[in-house]
């Protein structure tokens, strides 16, 4: 992995937020990238992929640093939920993960689950999803609503299914980093004109 694939840097740098799009084989992660992401989201190993593209790549399913690492990928998810409960485990994968090389996304899903996190590993960056939220609860602004807990200097990631662009702009107005998207809307979403062919 080299310092040019880091997955935070890639979500950090520039102006705005960055789109993550969501990629399960070639052809999706290349016009991903070319319609403007900033890095890519793996349910499921793409043979090929991190040789074929220079975006780093996240890790979604809930499993060990291992499978990420064996992917390709540059980072992880490392969900707090099933481990609030554990005393060691959750600490375990994420010093497993760091000494692979490996960056994690710290998955929360509610403010509880945020302090924990914070307490137990205090990582550099948190996925907010809505996996166990209410039913009631929009999804985006649930991702709102955790976002002032997430502490200054932290990276936020929101996992949620965005309408538009305007859903995008509202992410980006309260300081949200990043955002992980399908990969169909990647051009719509980013506001960048699709590119010329």
């Amino acid at each position: 992995m080299t310092g040019a694939r880091r997955f935070s840097q890639a979500i950090s740098e520039g102006d705005g937020i960055s789109i993550i799009a969501l990629v399960s084989d070639l052809a999706g992660a290349q016009a991903a990238e070319e319609q403007g992401a900033e890095a890519l989201v793996l349910s499921t190993p793409v043979e090929g992929l991190p040789s074929a593209t220079g975006l780093p790549l996240l890790w979604r399913p809930h499993g060990s640093p291992e499978q990420a690492h064996s992917a390709g990928a540059d980072a992880c998810v490392l969900a707090v939920a099933p481990f609030e409960d554990d005393d060691a485990e959750l600490e375990r994968l994420y010093r497993g993960a760091l000494e692979l090389g490996l960056e994690c996304a710290v998955e929360v899903g509610d403010e509880d689950q945020l302090e924990l996190a914070l307490e137990r590993i205090d990582p550099e960056i948190f996925l907010l999803s809505n996996v166990d939220a209410d039913d009631s609860d929009h999804p985006l602004e649930r991702a709102l609503d955790l976002l002032p807990d997430v502490p200054a200097g932290k990276l936020a990631i929101a996992e949620v299914d965005v309408a538009g662009r305007h859903e995008v702009t509202e992410l980006e107005r309260a300081g949200m980093d990043a955002v992980i998207v399908r990969t169909g809307n990647v051009a719509e979403l980013t506001g960048e004109p699709p590119p010329e062919v």
